[in-house]
């Protein structure tokens, strides 16, 4: 009884976590993945990339 316990115990507490860590991820910003992020601005509003690119993002950049 103490092992199936603390078998379900370990698998509610993974769902859980999972389930609240999993929207976060889902979302897109512009130079996410394998970009870097975002580095600054261009002068048209446009994100450049840490990697140097620009991104396709159609979101205009604040500066």
């Amino acid at each position: 009884m103490k092992t199936n316990l603390a078998a379900i115990s370990a698998a509610l507490t993974l769902c859980i976590t999972l389930g609240f860590s999993q929207p976060a991820e889902a979302r897109n910003y512009p130079c996410s993945k394998g970009k870097g992020g975002v580095s600054h601005c261009t002068s048209d509003g446009k994100f450049v990339c840490k990697d140097g690119t620009i991104s396709r993002s159609k979101k205009k950049c604040a500066r």
